[in-house]
């Protein structure tokens, strides 16, 4: 058997369907949806930060980043790298030299079920990051082989290459390609509906009045 397994790199993401995701909120998307999102654990490393795009897929174990390095190579434009440590939470894998070779390569950001390393060289960088937190021991290339463009799982979801993340500073959600658009259509017309509500309220109006819930409360007490 093969130490590595690498498959296809995905499809790029239509930028019809990238520029409506970049207005989308994660949280928004939360209010009907209930699959797809990774555990909240994996908090983002740099504040008010939205990035969307195809998922490329990356399967690496505990102490090794060899696979890393090399997938780095690989990476386009517009590309998020989605990383599955395999159930370690000790080793970083992802710091500045990483975040560097990323970066040059166009990617738009990454996501690591795990921690990483080297916090002022990410946020001088400008390279969006969700992760685990933070950890100081970190990985070495061992060779101990991984997969790339696989099915994987990062944050409690099964994550396809070629899936589309839409990550900000509310969480990170995966959403199967064929329901990304439709998804964020719904969204930014609730959000045009939130902000209507909002300057209602501004204006005086009532909240509960406004949603409903007031009505709801009132009938409860009969």
């Amino acid at each position: 058997m093969p130490k590595y397994t690498i498959g296809p790199m995905p499809e790029p993401l239509e930028p019809r369907v990238h520029a409506k995701l970049m207005q989308t909120e994660t949280a928004t998307i939360g209010h009907w949806r209930h699959r797809g999102f990774m555990t909240r654990a994996i908090q983002p490393l740099l504040p008010d930060r939205r990035i969307a795009g195809p998922a490329v897929t990356l399967a690496i174990p505990g102490p090794d980043s060899t696979l890393l390095h090399h997938a780095l190579g690989l990476l386009r434009p517009g590309d998020i790298l989605v990383v599955d440590r395999l159930g370690d939470d000790r080793h970083a894998c992802w710091g500045g030299g990483v975040t560097v070779a990323a970066k040059a390569a166009g990617a738009a950001g990454g996501i690591v079920d795990g921690p990483c390393t080297d916090l002022t060289e990410i946020r001088d960088s400008d390279l969006p990051m969700w992760c685990r937190g933070l950890a100081p021991i970190t990985t070495r290339l061992y060779d101990l082989g991984g997969a790339m463009n696989v099915t994987i799982s990062c944050g409690g979801v099964a994550v396809n290459p070629g899936d589309i993340i839409l990550a900000d500073e509310s969480g990170v959600l995966v959403l199967p390609r064929d329901e990304a658009e439709a998804e964020a259509d719904a969204a930014i017309a609730r959000q045009a509906r939130g902000l209507a509500t909002q300057e209602k309220v501004k204006a005086g109006a009532k909240l509960g009045d406004l949603s409903g819930a007031t009505t709801m409360v009132l009938k409860g007490l009969e």
